[in-house]
């Protein structure tokens, strides 16, 4: 997948790792004017902030 932020990194020889939900394909009001913090799901995303990190430290072991 190149159509996200991290291009711009792989562009300027970074490594970069996308995680998405494919909300774009779900959410009619992804990047747009509706797209607004209330409506936001905190407490899932924060679990996929832990699922991610752990298998990141699982990886670099």
């Amino acid at each position: 997948m190149d159509f996200s932020d991290h291009l711009n990194y792989w562009n300027n020889g970074y490594a970069a790792v996308m995680i998405t939900d494919t909300a774009f394909y779900r959410y009619d009001a992804y990047h747009a004017d509706a797209d607004t913090p209330d409506q936001l799901d905190y407490a899932r995303m924060a679990e996929v902030v832990k699922g991610a990190y752990g298998a990141i430290v699982k990886f670099a072991q």
